[in-house]
């Protein structure tokens, strides 16, 4: 007993401390919080807004209108053999790699609740669901950081193949136990879509509103741990105990970066040296995705009773595995920048008006999940007619 209340007061003077720092941070950087909480609503309202909320409505949408028992059916064959999961877990993996982060994971809570899939599954599923989605890889990463649109494929093909072995890593995952649902077993709720779209869009604005919140907070978080010089000072220790791995404190603060914040992190990998190393970095910040969006992964996991272990790991394996694949990749091809790329489209991109990006997203977040259904239609038609 005294051992437990010892740990409880020395975790609580860790936080009061804490606490107290970045009192005094924002105080002594009064001007620099201010930017950075600017620069964090810019960030929600050019990019992050319109990108996201219209894939959390259709996924969202997706769950309660009872589309999943479809592509339960259609899909079975192919999610049960491979991740050991039901077909309409297919919803939560094809919206994680369109719609990018935290939709996958988002998209795995509302299959869950609503019993779409049991506890079991969607604890295998959290471990490969949640990744980047293809505007940001190409856009962002590709041809901001890169300038190439061919590095931009390369990353993103990584990270799925990365994603696939982790979900087959974890398809064993607590195999021996019975799967619990949140409802009686096969009773997922389908809803009238008038009821279905009004829930969807409520849902999305508390989850839009969550995740706006940690972009601002991780935004004014990482410029003052800059500004302390918190992250130098740090840098410069793994540097030197990285160095016989090939890393220096320029690398290391990189690394610190994407570890936080993703979007600042592979941004700093523009014109780094070395293109190999580089891209090999980038494709560990993408498979890990960093804390803030951790963080909008366990608020929606909040009450739900979901094991996080699953998630954490998946993602730091995913990271690890990622980065294998691109230093095998470059045993057998070289990785060149091209010399004049068209970079300004990242830049025209984040600055489009905030009705013209929510429309382009709306409309292409529809046509991919749509022609997905499409395909998976048409091979199990193919697979029907085969088996006759």
């Amino acid at each position: 007993m005294h051992r437990i209340l010892s740990k409880k007061i020395v975790y609580d003077a860790i936080v009061c401390l804490a606490l107290l720092v970045a009192v005094l941070a924002l105080i002594i950087y009064p001007q620099e919080s201010i930017d950075g909480a600017r620069n964090g609503l810019t960030l929600c309202a050019n990019v992050i807004i319109p990108s996201l909320f219209p894939f959390f409505i259709l996924s969202t949408l997706v769950v309660e209108t009872g589309i999943t028992r479809y592509l339960g059916k259609l899909l079975e064959p192919v999610m049960r053999p491979l991740f050991n999961v039901n077909g309409a877990c297919a919803a939560a993996f094809a919206l994680g790699f369109v719609g990018g982060y935290p939709i996958g994971a988002k998209a795995v809570i509302s299959l869950y609740e609503n019993g779409s899939c049991g506890k079991t599954e969607a604890e295998r599923l959290l471990s490969f669901c949640n990744n980047s989605g293809p505007a940001f890889i190409f856009g962002v990463v590709g041809a901001g950081v890169f300038s190439s649109s061919g590095i931009g494929l390369l990353l993103y093909l990584v990270h799925m193949a990365a994603s696939v072995c982790v979900g087959l890593v974890f398809r064993n995952w607590r195999k021996k136990q019975p799967e619990i649902k949140r409802r009686r077993e096969g009773a997922a709720a389908a809803y009238s879509f008038p009821a279905a779209f009004t829930n969807s869009v409520k849902s999305s604005v508390l989850s839009m509103l969550n995740i706006c919140g940690f972009v601002i907070f991780f935004t004014v978080f990482i410029r003052l741990l800059f500004i302390s010089g918190f992250i130098p000072a740090l840098a410069g220790f793994l540097g030197i105990l990285l160095r016989p791995l090939g890393f220096d404190s320029s690398w290391a603060e990189r690394l610190l970066t994407g570890a936080i914040e993703i979007s600042s992190g592979v941004w700093s990998l523009k014109n780094a040296p070395g293109l190999t190393g580089s891209i090999a970095m980038a494709a560990v910040m993408l498979g890990w995705a960093g804390l803030s969006v951790h963080c909008q992964v366990l608020s929606f996991i909040g009450t739900s009773g979901l094991s996080v272990k699953t998630y954490l790991i998946g993602k730091l394996m995913q990271a690890a595995i990622s980065a294998v694949f691109v230093l095998i990749l470059a045993e057998f091809f070289i990785f060149k920048a091209p010399a004049v790329y068209l970079a300004e489209q990242v830049t025209v991109i984040a600055s489009q008006r905030f009705f013209t990006a929510g429309a382009i997203s709306t409309a292409s977040s529809a046509l991919l999940f749509g022609l997905f259904v499409l395909g998976a239609k048409k091979a199990a038609s193919r697979g029907g007619r085969l088996g006759g």
